[in-house]
This record gives C-alpha cells, structure tokens and sequence, in this order.
C-alpha cells in the first residue's frame, strides 16, 4: 500500500521516526518520505544516514505542529501521516504545562485540520500507557491527543480522510528509556532503581514499527491499537543489563506508576482480541468489527485491563540479555 506513496512523519527525526524512516526506504517503495520535525541538529545527523543521492525519495522539512500554516503546506500531496511529534520527558511536562498543552493537545488538533483540509488518506497518531488512567501532566495531554484523534473521524465525515491511534508503553533504547541510563552507569559497578516491584512490557523499536504499519494497513478510523507485549522486572532488567553491579534504590519519582496500564477495566467492553493486537473500538461505531481481518475479533473479557504485572507473558533476564543483543546492544 506504500508503493508510489508519500509519507510523512511529525517528530520523524526522534528514534522511532529513524527507525520507521528506514523501515520504508529499504522494504517499500514510496514516491516520498518526508521527516517534519524542529530538531535542525537531528535532521542533520539523518541526513547523513539517508543522504539523499542514495534515497532520492527523502525529503526534510523543518516545522513545529504547532504551526497550523506550516502542517498544512507540509501535507500537500501527502497520501499517510505518522503522527509521533509530543513533548514526552514527564518532568519536562510537570514544570511546563501549557508548553505540553500546546504541542500533544493543540498540535493534535493542527495535525487533524490540515489532514482533513489537505485530502490526507490517513493519520496514525501514537500514543502512551501513560494516556490511560493518567497521573502526569503528559498523560493528561496523551489522553485528550487520543481522544480527539478517535473524535476527528466525526469531524472527517464525507472526506477521504481517518484517524487511527496506535497506544503502547516504552520503547527498548528510545528517549526516555532507562536501558541506555543502565548502560552508563554500569561501568562504576552500581545501577539506580526506583522501585525493585516496578514491572513493564518489553517493546523494540522494530515492534513499533510494525504496530505503526499495521494499524495502517488494517484499521479503518477511531480505533486505538495496543500491541501485544511481553512484561519484564526492572529488577531482571537490571540484570540484564548491568550483571553483578550493585542496586541502589532511590524511590519512585513524582506521579511515576509501578506499573504500566494499556486500558483501564472501565474500558474493556470496547476492547476486542485481534491475534497479535488489542483494538480498542470507538463507542459510537460498530462496522469495524465486520471488516477484513477484524471479523475473527473477540471481545475481552469485562473488567479485563491489560497491565505489565498481570501480564501473562514475561521475560526473564537471560531473555532480556538475548532481545537486547539482537537490537546490537553490547550486554
């Protein structure tokens, strides 16, 4: 479905975008790639890693969501947008709320108007654990982003154009991960963690990518796809990463949750089994569960929420060692 498309992915010059860049480059054949993002420096560097006699269908545009003028000029002639562009560092977001307010909240919205206004075939928007039942000022923020992506099929009524979210919890080496922390502090023989009950699921950069592409391929607007993940122990983590190095317990941070939640119970009687997804379906729509690939959809049970400690499916440290060393991680 990528043949002879363009794509265009807001924050494209952040890890994921990287990693969805190439996946594109090397594996379809679109007409256009196009990473929007304000990192000049990022851009840069990506620059070097895709230069442009090599994939002549790259192109850089330096541009903020917040600027409705910019996106839409941006999305001229765009067939996909890959919305990742978010103020993500949660104390970044605690200090500086209406800056978070501004880029997940109001970005999302310029993001919406300018596909609809510019004939954009469709929009995945990702998404956070931390969007549900949010605690922090950036999970409040992902929660409305969410919220208003799943609303804007309405808005997108009679238009070529459809919403999708994609929701899922940290990403192995991405900004913000604590492995690369691991990482450094292994050399003076000690680790930091918050929490030695702290659990969360396991997802690489490549799974990520194929949630993205999957949702889509298959999904049709107002639906929120959770992969499936399997859970580890920070501790094992820990492990994994740093063996033999002391442990240092140095308290959970502000509004951090020990564990992470993809849905929250009261969400359940939309939430549908699809093989290697959850999808979360829009309360007001019910065609979706007719359609192509979601017809052999189950629904979960009520009341079942989708939690790292509940999880069924765990990584044990060797486990993690293994998943780490085929990202090229030297543990």
């Amino acid at each position: 479905m990528f043949d002879d498309k363009s794509i265009l992915i807001t924050g494209g010059s952040g890890s994921l975008g990287r990693a969805l860049t190439k996946r594109l480059l090397h594996f379809h054949r679109p007409r256009r790639v196009i990473v929007f993002s304000r990192g000049e420096k990022a851009q840069g560097e990506m620059r070097q890693m895709f230069p442009e006699s090599q994939y002549p269908q790259i192109r850089f545009y330096i541009g903020d969501v917040r600027d409705y003028a910019r996106l839409k000029l941006a999305f001229t002639d765009v067939d996909y947008v890959v919305h990742a562009a978010a103020v993500k560092e949660v104390p970044t977001c605690e200090k500086d709320i209406w800056e978070a307010i501004k880029t997940n909240v109001g970005g999302a919205e310029n993001v919406q108007r300018a596909a609809i206004d510019m004939g954009v075939r469709r929009v995945v928007a990702l998404s956070t654990d931390k969007a549900s039942s949010p605690v922090t000022a950036y999970g409040a923020t992902k929660l409305l982003s969410d919220k208003s992506f799943v609303r804007g099929n309405v808005y997108a009524a009679g238009t070529q154009t459809s919403f999708v979210v994609v929701r899922y919890g940290n990403v192995a080496c991405s900004r913000g991960s604590v492995i690369p922390l691991f990482l450094s502090q292994r050399q003076y023989g000690e680790v930091t963690i918050t929490d030695e009950h702290m659990t969360r699921f396991w997802m690489s950069m490549e799974d990520a990518v194929d949630a993205i592409l999957w949702a889509l391929e298959n999904c049709l607007g107002g639906e929120i796809v959770v992969p499936k993940m399997p859970s580890f122990r920070i501790t094992d983590l820990a492990e994994a990463v740093a063996p033999g190095c002391r442990r240092k317990i140095v308290g959970i941070r502000l509004s951090e949750k020990l564990h992470e939640q993809l849905w929250s119970p009261e969400e359940s009687r939309q939430v549908y089994d699809c093989g290697a997804y959850y999808v979360i379906y829009p309360e007001t729509v019910d065609w979706t569960l007719n359609y192509g690939i979601l017809k052999a959809a189950k629904q979960v049970p009520e009341g079942f929420s989708y939690r790292s400690d509940t999880n069924g499916v765990w990584l044990s440290s060797s486990g993690i060692r293994e998943l780490l060393q085929r990202e090229g991680i030297d543990v």
